[in-house]
């Protein structure tokens, strides 16, 4: 395979054992997440099972054909949550026969991946830089809790409904027929772990050591068998159609089609989303560009590749993709070498997982729900445009209490409706003040000139013409990503700017923080006061750049530089 580069093996392997390590756990709690929706004795083993074979072969062919050399891909909690939701239907609608729910998720993989390839093929990755942050904000949030009250049932030893509404109804009366002691003792504990073990190191993954030292711990208190995995097969995986146990004898496929069909498109543009975004955190950490169309395909097989072996379909996944590069990972060889180490554990310690408690499992995604909450865009809700707020509360409600694919769809519709009428208060904002701009001094941007000679080298200056909004952000980014290294001082000419939305804010915030920690001094000129008042009322001014530092005019911030010992 000459594709792959081998220059920085040992980097890759250490990432990617790194990263497998991080990934074990997750993988289990994700695939045990996925069949919590169904009554039988095996649900706990088949989930554990399906986690780690979509994790391995997705994780394997994703980095193989993927656009993205560094990146990680396995099970995440957005797409488990669409995975839990079609296994659950499943098992109603084939009452329940195990057989009709397994294809049912091999058919969604599969789809999934067929729609992800087809993505790539037309290009469509481009356009995912088009939803609006309240958008993403509100749907990662409103994963976030369904995650979190999902699993406060098995950490307590109870079984979850399958519903929300029936999570938060019937939360009273389950409770009240008892609770497992040892169960929530076990769940606490690993949450503490996961929280407190970065303080004493960050060299080996919290998520692990609470994973073993809560399953150890549970070893010694003669844990009832309802309350942890069970048994997991060992050996290597196999495809649906050669599966043992699995009867492909008298299935509706009918039914088993339409089950499957619409779920697999939702997991395609959900991981497809999830995947890129995680691409553009990568890109900013190894000063890379991914390829996002490869980086579709290379998705679209591997999860096509998992569906066939009964595996959990997945995405790109930040929180192992960071791991692995701060590991020292950057190549294909990471994820693959990631998928090599989840299959020895396969192969070899499957016995062993089958101790792990439920409810520990149940405190490792606990954790993941809380950290997939957009805290600081709920902690902005009073201060971003009203547009906005609405937005991100309404996607969040209903990611929450209707279903996934639905929330996205009424977000998009209500962020465009809102754009499109502030795109015309603008225009109409324009034909009312074009007699004021003959007096605007900064028209001709031919006002630079008063920078002293002997400093302009040191000086960079960046000319924004036009609205920041969810639109424009990933030019914006790319602009902003060229200031050179070594500038001094970096004036941000923002007189073009008319408006800026939640998107526009946290990218400007990011750059800001970007060239401050490389050592520049930032400057900005403002005019409109549509951004003066947003960035004063996010506290970007004046706690990231001091109001003295902002300035109504070039000539007075080129006064400014005079007074600077460059």
């Amino acid at each position: 395979m000459a594709f792959i580069s081998t220059n920085n093996i040992k980097g890759d392997v250490f990432g990617g054992i790194t990263a497998g390590i991080v990934a074990l756990p997750l993988a289990l709690a994700f695939g045990i997440q996925a069949f919590g929706g169904i009554d039988s004795p095996s649900a706990s083993s088949l989930g554990a099972l399906a986690g780690l074979i979509g994790a391995t072969m997705l994780g394997f062919f994703a980095a193989m054909f993927g656009g993205t050399p560094s990146q990680i891909s396995g099970p995440t909690g957005p797409m488990t949550v669409i995975t839990a939701s079609l296994i659950s239907g499943a098992w109603s609608m084939s009452s329940g026969n195990i057989s009709t729910v397994l294809l049912s998720m091999s058919m969604a993989g599969l789809f999934c991946g067929l729609f992800q390839i087809l993505f790539g093929i037309i290009k469509i990755g481009k356009y995912v830089r088009y939803i609006p942050y309240p958008v993403l904000s509100g749907f990662m949030s409103g994963i976030g809790i369904i995650i979190i009250l999902q699993q406060i049932y098995p950490l307590i030893g109870l079984k979850s409904p399958v519903l929300v509404v029936d999570m938060v109804a019937k939360f009273p009366e389950m409770v009240s027929t008892g609770i497992s002691t040892t169960a929530l003792i076990l769940g606490l504990g690993t949450i503490i772990i996961i929280q407190l073990f970065p303080f004493v190191t960050k060299k080996v993954p919290s998520t692990l050591v609470a994973l073993i030292v809560m399953t150890v711990v549970s070893l010694f208190l003669n844990m009832d068998d309802k309350l942890i995995i069970g048994a997991i097969p060992a050996g290597l995986p196999m495809p649906f159609f050669a599966k043992e146990g699995l009867s492909l004898a008298g299935v509706d496929w009918l039914q088993v089609l339409k089950a499957s069909i619409i779920p697999g498109l939702t997991l395609a543009g959900l991981g497809s989303i999830d995947t890129l975004l995680t691409s553009v955190v990568a890109d900013n950490i190894t000063k890379t560009k991914h390829n996002s169309n490869k980086e579709l395909i290379g998705q679209g097989i591997g999860n096509m590749v998992a569906g066939l072996f009964c595996g959990l379909a997945g995405a790109g996944a930040t929180m192992r993709t960071v791991v692995n590069v701060k590991s020292g990972g950057r190549t294909k060889i990471s994820g693959m070498i990631h998928s090599i180490f989840l299959l020895a554990i396969l192969l070899g310690l499957g016995s062993l997982v089958r101790y792990v408690p439920l409810s520990v499992l149940a405190g490792i995604l606990i954790t993941v729900g809380w950290g997939i909450i957009d805290f600081k865009g709920l902690k902005d809700l009073l201060k971003i445009p009203v547009a906005d707020a609405f937005v991100l509360v309404v996607v969040l409600l209903m990611t929450v209490f209707v279903d996934l694919l639905t929330a996205v769809g009424i977000g998009m519709i209500i962020a465009c409706v809102l754009f499109m009428k502030r795109a015309g208060d603008l225009v109409e904002g324009s034909y009312s003040s074009q007699e004021m701009q003959h007096f605007d001094k900064e028209s001709p941007w031919s006002d630079e000139g008063g920078i002293p000679e002997n400093i302009k080298h040191k000086i960079y200056i960046q000319r924004l013409n036009g609205p920041i909004f969810f639109g424009s952000i990933t030019r914006f980014q790319e602009v902003m990503h060229d200031v050179p290294k070594d500038a001094k001082v970096v004036i941000i000419r923002m007189r073009l700017v008319s408006f800026m939305d939640q998107s526009g804010l946290y990218a400007m915030e990011t750059a800001i923080k970007d060239l401050q920690a490389s050592g520049a001094e930032v400057l900005m000129t403002i005019i409109q006061p549509q951004p003066m008042y947003m960035l004063k009322n996010m506290k970007l001014i004046p706690e990231i750049i001091p109001e003295e530092k902002t300035f109504k005019t070039f000539e007075d911030c080129t006064e400014y530089l005079k007074t600077l010992n460059l």
